[in-house]
C-alpha cells in the first residue's frame, strides 16, 4: 500500500482498505498504542490495564465484529478542561479504551492516503511534524527577511466541523463504503456526561478522539491549499 501510495497522484481513490482495518497485526499495534498513551476509561469504564490483560481476546473479538460488520462505537465520555487564559472550559471526548483501538487501526491505514495531499506548510497533528519543525520554518522565515507572524484561531472548530461536508472529502480519496460506514458512526455515536443524558452529535468530531486529529486535517487541508496559492 505504501509503495502505492508513492506512485500515486491526489486524484487516486481507494477501494479496497476494509479488510486492511481488522488485519491482526494492524489491531495489535493500535492496541499497543492505544495501552502505551494510557488515557481515562470511556463510558464503559474498561481501562488500558484491563485492555492490558485482555489483549488477545480483545483483538480477536473486535476483528470478529468488524469482519462481520456488527462492530458499534460506543458514545463517548464527556469532560471539560480549563481553557488555557480563559474562564471558560474545553469540552473533551473521551471513546471506550476499545473505540479507541479501533479508531487506531482506522487511522493507521487511512492517514498515509492523506498525507499525501497535505501542504508542507502544516505542521499539526501530523506524523513526524509538531512544534519543533515548525518553529524551525519560522525561523528561516525570519532569517529570510520576515518581519510578522499572524496568530489565528478557529473558535470551536473540532465541534463545529459539519460531517457530510467532511465525509464528502474523504469519498474523493476513499470509496470503500465500509470504511465511510465507520467513520459516519463514529461522528454519530453522540456524547454523554452521565450514563443517563445521552445527546446526539449533529456536527464536529470530539477533541479526545484518536481519528479526529486526521479529520480536522483533512477538512481545513483545501484552506491550507487556498492560502498557499494566495501567498
Amino acid at each position: 500500500m505504501l509503495h502505492r501510495l508513492g506512485q500515486t497522484q491526489e486524484q487516486t481513490v481507494w477501494w479496497a482498505l476494509w479488510d486492511k482495518v481488522w488485519q491482526p497485526g494492524n489491531l495489535d499495534a493500535a492496541i499497543l498504542k492505544v495501552i502505551v498513551n494510557r488515557g481515562s476509561a470511556g463510558v464503559d469504564n474498561q481501562t488500558t490495564q484491563q485492555l492490558t490483560l485482555s489483549w488477545t481476546q480483545s483483538r480477536n473479538q473486535l476483528g470478529e465484529e468488524l469482519r462481520a460488520g456488527t462492530y458499534q462505537p460506543l458514545p463517548v465520555r464527556r469532560v471539560w478542561i480549563n481553557k488555557l487564559g480563559s474562564t471558560e472550559k474545553r469540552p473533551l471526548g473521551v471513546p471506550a479504551v476499545r473505540d479507541r483501538a479501533v479508531q487506531t487501526a482506522l487511522r493507521q491505514v487511512i492517514e498515509p492516503i492523506f498525507e499525501q495531499d497535505f501542504s508542507d506548510r502544516s505542521y499539526g497533528f501530523r506524523p513526524g511534524r509538531g512544534c519543533l519543525p515548525a518553529l524551525a520554518r519560522v525561523e528561516s522565515l525570519l532569517l529570510d527577511g520576515y518581519t510578522w507572524i499572524v496568530d489565528a484561531d478557529i473558535k470551536g472548530y473540532f465541534d463545529a466541523i459539519p460531517h457530510d461536508k467532511l465525509l464528502e472529502l474523504i469519498q474523493r480519496r476513499i470509496a470503500d463504503g465500509q470504511i465511510i460506514r465507520l467513520l459516519r458512526q463514529y461522528l454519530k455515536a453522540g456524547v454523554m456526561e452521565t450514563m443517563k443524558d445521552w445527546k446526539p452529535t449533529l456536527q464536529g468530531t470530539p477533541q479526545g478522539s484518536g481519528i479526529s486529529p486526521l479529520l480536522a486535517n483533512i477538512y481545513l487541508n483545501p484552506l491550507d491549499h487556498q492560502m498557499s496559492r494566495a501567498g
